[in-house]
């Protein structure tokens, strides 16, 4: 590799002088089409005839046909190398090193491209652990457990010669309806936020880049229609959306991802308020602004905001996108005739291209002994799904897993005639959501292996030491199905001692599925004819069990009093089948908490737990909102004991203070069980309408037979702030209620408190998490 002579001693090449320096130093060397190159990526191996990108991308999918052409002015990003196609790993990570040469070599200062992947659910490449959705992080109530695997995940990237992971989403869930809800975790910023920055944390611990997504208020959109328009207002805005991307900023995170939609008629991606006046300004982020997939040419195709895609680009560079994603369509040409004729000023390409370059500063790429040959090419092997993920991975569906209704059949009893029926009950698939790589690339190539070992439900039990007699039935598929094969499943049924129902979604991407990403729901009833094998294997007077493989939360009002239980899984992971099975035969104790409340009798009415009393049950409507199975609820095979919930110091709580309080537990069953302390704040008269409840705290804790802890929470009295009508955070004095239990709906003690002292205005530098301790406690005969 040969570079340009002048720049072999240039000052940006020096590790030594500040990064601030050396990109100023670069960007004053660089022509417009070299910084412009600087702006977008480019997406090798893409073929939009093959159905592998999403209406309306197909114009806009194929890269430049002339690689030399293209790289010879140098280039910001290369997409998705390792996520496009089956790749073997060593092959992709040599041929990635070989395309970083290329273009180290054609450019002029020699620059490498960032590297970046999809990672919702592991690293989404071929022969790469899937771990459990981020539904199934969120029902773990563990952080800890979540960092860890971020940081495996972030590992794994790193090998590899990745530089930047597109994930986690942050959207908090509104409508269940929503074909994405399996992509988030939960309809509660406080729980989104916490666990999200645990993954956040574990990524960027590893040196990857983690892109918050989808900033802000993506999951709004009305009717839980994938891109639609979004119904919030700047409250809501403010008061659930932003705060999980608030605590992931504070995080670390070096990335953030623009919103498809448009909010009140603005387009995120367009919107330099919220891009850059909040983004930038208010929050203080210094990272890259990256376009989600092909939306700076949506401002022109589908927003018809912009008339031209030098438009689009002027109207996005301006707002604050810094990198046009996933190839150029826009920040190429388009860009640069803009800026030639003056409809753009330089100066916005010159504040993106610092960014861009800062980072790739932070990463290294820009010192001279930066060597594209990554460390799978150095060792000269890679193993993507090393026992250590796949036993995190496991240990992450266990502890994910709830059950939401048992009648004392669980768990099984050794040894039993099972029936174990279903479209989700013997197909790998089930275990899956969509950004997951066998889902989101791997259907397209069939005839690939799937590259891990995902065992079935039906697997698993099978080879289960219990030693159940295991007949496996359909019944019906996801969609679709006939009479003969539900009748066939209701005489397996008639013979077996227990009935294991799996049912659930299928999913995929844009009306490939019943879940995802485009695979949006009218209503909440169970897919296809689902509901109708579940009646008839009710109706053969045997117990039901109802695994649930989802990635929504269904209606099963009609069935849930008939049922001998349920259990949720959502969307396991490559180690769900054995987890669940761990679960149903007791080995294991399901400890999981749900992160989506379940709809009562009409579940095409949408409804959070995070509502207003308007929204509760009412006389004025015939409506029940209330859920069939409430936010945080789980079932355990024991109860944890509460011995008491004890406040610190009175009743007055300052309003720049903290209030401090205990939960004292026991386990006086013979086998671990586990508790997760919920605190939710109740403000019973504020200057705005607030939600009944909020959650404001949580704790796993698990506890080993006999044993017994004290939770401690110091909540800081930022926690209860809130925006208020003149549209600042506020803290407000009066009085509130902290309600501390074991769900929203399961509330053990509530205290009361005064806040005392003047009222405050808070910001972004506000006291975001809880304090929370567990302390062992000595139990005595």
């Amino acid at each position: 590799m040969v570079l340009n002579p002048d720049n072999d001693a240039a000052l940006w090449r020096d590790p030594e002088v500040p990064a601030e320096d050396r990109v100023a130093d670069l960007v004053d060397r660089m022509t417009l089409e070299e910084k412009v190159a600087q702006l977008y990526g480019v997406w090798v191996g893409i073929d939009a005839t093959e159905g592998e990108v999403a209406p309306h991308q197909h114009d806009m999918a194929a890269a430049p046909a002339d690689w030399d052409q293209l790289i010879g002015i140098g280039l910001g990003q290369l997409t998705r190398p390792f996520g496009t196609a089956p790749v073997d790993p060593f092959l992709g990570a040599k041929g990635l090193a070989e395309s970083q040469r290329q273009i180290m070599a054609a450019g002029r200062h020699g620059i490498p491209a960032l590297v970046h992947e999809e990672c919702l659910t592991g690293l989404a490449a071929w022969t790469a652990t899937v771990f459990p959705s981020p539904l199934c992080w969120a029902a773990s109530f563990d952080p800890e457990l979540v960092e860890r695997m971020g940081a495996m995940i972030g590992a794994s990237m790193r090998r590899l010669g990745v530089h930047q992971g597109l994930a986690p989403v942050f959207d908090v869930a509104r409508d269940m309806r929503w074909g994405r809800v399996e992509e988030t975790m939960g309809e509660d910023p406080h729980l989104v936020g916490t666990i999200g920055s645990a993954y956040v944390r574990g990524l960027e611990s590893s040196g990857i880049v983690a892109t918050l997504k989808h900033f802000v208020g993506y999951s709004a959109s009305r009717a839980g229609r994938n891109l639609a328009p979004v119904s919030a207002g700047p409250r809501e805005i403010a008061d659930v959306f932003l705060p999980p991307f608030e605590m992931a900023l504070r995080a670390g995170a070096r990335s953030v991802m623009n919103s498809y939609t448009d909010t009140d008629g603005v387009p995120a991606a367009g919107d330099a308020a919220l891009l850059t006046t909040l983004l930038r300004e208010t929050y203080g982020f210094t990272g890259t602004v990256v376009a989600d997939y092909f939306s700076v040419a949506f401002l022109q195709t589908l927003h018809a905001v912009a008339g031209s895609p030098g438009e689009a680009a002027a109207l996005a560079l301006e707002a604050g996108i810094d990198v046009e994603l996933p190839t150029v369509a826009c920040y190429g040409e388009p860009l640069v005739e803009a800026v030639r004729a003056g409809a753009v000023d330089e100066a916005l390409v010159d504040r993106a291209l610092r960014r861009v370059l800062l980072q790739k500063c932070e990463l290294g790429l820009l010192d001279p002994d930066w060597s594209p040959d990554s460390p799978a090419v150095l060792d000269g092997e890679v193993d993507l799904d090393p026992e250590e993920s796949r036993a995190v991975a496991g240990d992450l569906a266990r502890r994910s897993v709830v059950l939401l209704a048992n009648d004392g059949t669980l768990p099984l009893a050794a040894g039993a005639r099972l029936a174990v029926v279903g479209p989700r009950a013997d197909t790998a698939e089930a275990m899956l959501g969509c950004y997951s790589f066998p889902m989101h690339v791997g259907v397209h190539h069939p005839d690939v292996p799937v590259g891990v070992d995902i065992p079935t439900l039906a697997d698993a039990l099978k080879k289960a030491p219990e030693a159940f007699d295991v007949v496996v039935a359909e019944g019906c598929p996801v969609v679709g199905g006939d009479d003969e094969a539900i009748e066939a499943a209701v005489r397996v049924a008639a013979e077996a001692d227990v009935v294991v129902a799996v049912l659930g979604d299928k999913a995929g991407l844009f009306g490939n599925g019943t879940s995802g990403e485009g695979c949006d729901a009218v209503d909440l009833r169970l897919p296809g004819r689902q509901e109708e094998l579940l009646e008839a294997l009710l109706g053969t007077g045997k117990p039901v069990v109802l695994v649930l493989l989802s990635g929504r939360p269904y209606e099963l009002s009609r069935q849930v009093d008939r049922l001998a239980a349920v259990l949720c899984g959502f969307f396991p992971g490559e180690e769900g089948g054995p987890a669940i099975a761990d679960v149903l035969s007791g080995r294991v104790a399901p400890s999981g908490r749900l992160p989506v409340s379940f709809p009562r009798e009409g579940g095409s009415q949408p409804s959070t737990y995070l509502a207003s009393p308007l929204g509760r049950r009412t006389d004025v409507s015939t409506v029940d909102p209330t859920p069939l199975f409430p936010f945080g609820h789980g079932l355990g095979y024991g109860a944890a004991t509460w011995s008491g919930v004890r406040a610190a110091g009175g009743p007055e709580w300052a309003t720049d203070g903290t209030a401090e309080l205990a939960v004292e537990l026991r386990n006086e069953t013979g086998r671990e069980v586990t508790e997760v302390v919920q605190v939710y704040l109740h403000d019973p008269v504020a200057e705005v309408v607030r939600p009944v409840q909020a959650l404001v705290a949580a704790r796993r804790v698990d506890l080993a037979p006999g044993a017994a802890a004290t939770v401690r929470f110091a909540l800081h009295a930022d926690l209860t702030s809130f925006t208020g009508r003149a549209g600042s955070r506020i803290v407000e004095p009066g009085e509130v209620e902290l309600r501390v239990g074991a769900s929203s709906a399961d509330v053990r003690e509530t205290l009361r408190y005064t806040l005392a002292g003047p009222r405050r205005t808070v910001g972004f530098d506000r006291v975001l998490h809880p304090q929370t301790v567990v302390e062992p406690l000595e139990v005595t005969a």
